[in-house]
């Protein structure tokens, strides 16, 4: 067995000391799940800011996907929360609730390719946000006018926290979602896809919003506030998608300032990726009451209308004061994340890896390469090492924050080691195509950069992802040669190098050299995220 495989077999057994079947039940396709897919949601919710209450339903409707005998459905809603299956009784169904999950027990049999739906009205106070989008809950906040402004950050504790689903990334409905947002008349109530109608009644508004493709569920995003509408629309490589943004009135003549920004980074993020995969539910910001999130078509913003993060360059170098970090960072997810999304959250670098590198990349479109570099390297800093980027599968057991940076300056290597940048942009927006509007494994990202770059990046894979260790190289000088040999790494670790005419194979811990020219400057290379030591005495 790999000495890091068995540590990272190790860590997860520690891990799984302290997991219960609750967990499992959270993380896992279980036997209440894995016998019926999802189609579609049609939902309602009403918000009520004086009592921090929500009201509304979800109609399920799903598909069997094999032959089962009087099935349990497991259908996920987090306390405190409360419900009331509506189906006719004569539907014969049971119920029983056990913490945070609702099981319903049919007393028919299914075949395979039946359909049906559920349909289940959802009350009660959910949970508050303390720190959002950090943590997961509901934001009731207002405006500076005193008006009402809510949304919801539901990333890592999922959507049942306030709507019953079923709570897990492998199953989307491949027919979307419509949402409705029922407010006070003075109030607009925006949602993910397009607005397909508009009613009062009773002194309220009801806003139906509507996606069509496959999403998410912790994308299914209302959001409820004194919000206005402007547009503008972009020609981008599957012809025009539209650009609708919702701000509070009191910014709209920032956010018209600062959106247009947005234009530059769809053009980057389509050149390096592919189209933007959702032009059928269009492209839209809306100006929530925390920093910000990558709901599909749909996304949050609460940057305060300043470049960098909240005013400040996360790479320490200053080249992220050029532009917006929530506007590009959160809307590289719709390609990573939303169009390609994890099966399993202990695979969430897929997600924030390669959205952490389109940071990079808008800037080699939108600045120059030198200042992407630089930023890419700077990044660096807030790498932590402190657990491996993958976590523990089936639990929602998420990996390290180091899937941001440390991921970001991982693709960043890989693409130094490919050493053609066409055939890297390729590679990215070949994933983008081939699983287009699919939820994937780790193993399926991995065999496909393999593949497409025809070079075996496994070892380079494991090393950064299921270990804590940066590859150091050691080297010496000796006469007209340079001595090199790999450090800190995995069994049979391989990764080339190119420092400039020169490439260098090297196994682990075996010396390699290398002649050089007389008289030249050796320098190494930067973008490669590894150390470098020199060994003296040699």
């Amino acid at each position: 067995m790999k000495k890091g495989l068995a540590l990272l077999l190790l860590s997860n057994l520690v891990l799984a000391q302290n997991l219960t079947k609750q967990d499992t039940l959270k993380g896992s396709n279980t036997a209440y799940r894995d016998f019926w897919d999802v189609k579609k949601y049609t939902i309602s919710v009403e918000p009520n800011f004086e009592k921090k209450s929500l009201q509304g339903y979800n109609e399920i409707s799903f598909e069997i996907l094999k032959d089962t005998t009087t099935p349990t459905f497991q259908i996920d809603l987090q306390q405190p929360m409360d419900f009331r299956l509506v189906n006719d009784i004569n539907d014969g169904f049971t119920v029983e609730r056990t913490g945070d999950f609702i099981f319903i027990k049919s007393n028919k049999n299914y075949k395979k390719g039946e359909k049906g739906k559920l349909k289940i009205e959802f009350f009660g106070e959910p949970r508050i946000a303390k720190n959002a989008p950090w943590d997961g809950g509901w934001v009731f906040a207002q405006d500076s006018s005193g008006k009402p402004w809510m949304s919801v950050a539901q990333e890592g504790d999922g959507a049942s926290l306030w709507l019953p689903i079923k709570d897990i990334w492998s199953d989307e409905p491949e027919n979307g979602i419509q949402l409705k947002i029922i407010t006070a008349e003075d109030l607009v109530g925006v949602g993910n896809g397009r607005l397909i109608s508009t009613e009062k009644s009773n002194g309220k508004k009801a806003w139906t919003w509507e996606v069509k493709n496959p999403i998410n569920a912790y994308s299914i995003v209302p959001t409820v506030g004194n919000l206005v509408n402007f547009k503008d629309h972009y020609l981008g490589e599957k012809g025009n998608l539209d650009l609708d943004y919702w701000v509070l009135a009191e910014n709209l003549s920032k956010a018209k300032q600062q959106f247009q920004q947005v234009k530059p980074m769809l053009k980057a993020l389509e050149f390096w990726f592919g189209p933007y995969p959702f032009y059928e539910d269009s492209y839209k910001i809306v100006e929530t009451p925390y920093l910000g999130m990558e709901h599909q078509s749909n996304v949050a913003y609460g940057n305060h209308y300043e470049n960098g993060y909240l005013g400040r360059d996360l790479s320490g170098t200053g080249v992220g004061l050029n532009w917006d970090f929530i506007i590009v960072h959160e809307s590289g997810h719709e390609w990573f994340a939303n169009n390609i999304t994890a099966k399993d959250q202990a695979d969430m670098w897929i997600h924030e890896s390669f959205t952490s590198y389109s940071e990079t990349l808008f800037t080699e479109k939108f600045m120059d390469k030198i200042s992407a570099d630089r930023y890419v390297q700077g990044t660096r800093r807030a790498i932590l090492n402190d657990i491996p980027i993958i976590g523990a599968y089936g639990v929602r057991g998420k990996g390290s924050g180091d899937m941001y940076y440390k991921g970001a300056n991982m693709l960043h290597t890989i693409r130094q080691v490919i050493g053609d940048d066409e055939k890297f942009r390729s590679i990215l927006r070949g994933l983008n195509k081939d699983f287009y509007h699919q939820t994937v494994t780790t193993k399926q990202v991995e065999e496909y950069i393999n593949a497409k770059s025809g070079m075996d990046f496994s070892s380079v894979f494991d090393q950064y992802l299921r270990t804590t260790k940066v590859p150091v190289l050691e080297y010496y000088f000796k006469k007209n040669k340079v001595y090199f040999r790999w450090q800190n790494t995995v069994e049979d670790f391989t990764m080339p190098l190119r420092f400039g005419d020169y490439t260098i194979v090297l196994l682990s811990d075996k010396w390699g050299k290398m002649k050089i020219k007389k008289n030249t400057q050796f320098e190494f290379n930067k973008n490669y995220y590894i150390h470098y030591k020199e060994v003296k005495g040699k």
